[in-house]
């Protein structure tokens, strides 16, 4: 398995894995999600792929997993200045799922963050996504902020 900067003719699997998540979401949060078959259209695919943002995970030839980031500069006079690498979306095949595909993005996350000399990863993650959660807790990240919501009042 390698993971390399995606490139065009990657689209199509990079639309069924983000379906896939899309799907778990949905299921996961009904009242947030809805059913969308086109999660990344070609054109943000392709502006993702000029500011290499993109990232898949290959084993042989197949598409088994993506990962989208997101360089933030954040500054403001009650913030330290920092630039963060922001993990937009990760996933992984199903049939891969469990094999250590997003500990090879962490690893790649790591290398990039060396590279552009961040101060820090970050992601978000749906807090009904237990399995999502332990992996990012396993692997070291930990709770930065806590979104809470109000549905009925």
């Amino acid at each position: 398995m390698q993971i390399r900067l995606a490139v065009e003719t990657d689209y199509e699997s990079v639309l069924r894995i983000m379906n896939q998540v899309q799907d778990i979401h949905v299921e996961l949060r009904p009242d947030i999600y809805k059913e969308n078959k086109e999660i990344i259209t070609k054109e943000e695919f392709l502006e993702a792929l000029e500011g290499d943002t993109f990232y898949v995970a290959e084993d042989g030839e197949k598409v088994i997993g993506i990962m989208g980031l997101t360089y933030r500069h954040i500054e403001s006079s009650s913030h330290v200045t920092r630039n963060v690498i922001f993990v937009d979306c990760m996933a992984v095949d199903e049939p891969y799922r469990g094999t250590g595909v997003g500990h090879a993005f962490f690893d790649k996350l790591k290398e990039v963050s060396r590279e552009k000399h961040s101060d820090g990863i970050e992601l978000q993650v749906n807090a009904r996504n237990k399995q999502a959660y332990e992996m990012y807790a396993k692997y070291g990240f930990s709770e930065k902020s806590i979104n809470m919501e109000l549905l009925e009042w």
